[in-house]
């Protein structure tokens, strides 16, 4: 009777362990390979990379004047079709976060919208004025009538990039 029982938990231990370890394998780990992407900027190391989901948590945690060190990864939603000197990036439903590039240092390319990126730098809360506001849209393309609807300043997610990875 002992060695049935024995025999019964040696069994369930084996199949147990081995299920567990099929489930750990199934789920997909995320490298990141510089290889697939192009760097702007300066050079940095891809450590803990943000959701846009987790950074919109993390700017509305955010108040005047904080500042945050981090890097995280969505999708450009527009560059600026002049120079590329900033960027939108998708954050979650109608929000995003607007990315200039430290020292005015490095451009991204015009056509990088739709483009999975990855930014390194200081994310903070801003209010920009109704003139920097319609500076932006001249240069991101929109019509007279669309710049001529900025009448107020407005609070916007921002953020200092000093490096940026573009998925080739």
């Amino acid at each position: 009777m002992k060695k049935i029982n024995l025999f019964l938990i040696a069994f369930v231990l084996l199949v147990g362990g081995n299920a567990m370890a099929q489930s750990k394998s199934k789920t997909p780990t995320k490298v990141f390979n510089a290889k697939d992407y192009t760097l702007f900027g300066e050079k940095f190391k891809v450590t803990k990379i943000l959701t846009k989901d987790q950074m919109l948590e993390k700017y509305k945690n955010l108040k005047k004047g904080d500042t945050i060190t981090v890097q995280f990864q969505s999708t450009i939603k527009s560059v600026c079709k002049k120079k590329g000197c900033w960027m939108k990036m998708e954050l979650v439903g109608d929000d995003n976060s607007f990315v200039k590039f430290k020292d005015y240092g490095f451009f991204v390319p015009l056509n990088a919208d739709n483009s999975k990126a990855i930014v390194n730098g200081k994310a903070f809360v801003d209010v920009v004025s109704v003139e920097e506001l319609k500076h932006y849209a001249k240069d991101g393309g929109k019509s007279e009538a669309e710049i001529a609807k900025i009448t107020k300043p407005e609070v916007t997610y921002s953020f200092l990039a000093d490096g940026v990875y573009i998925k080739k």
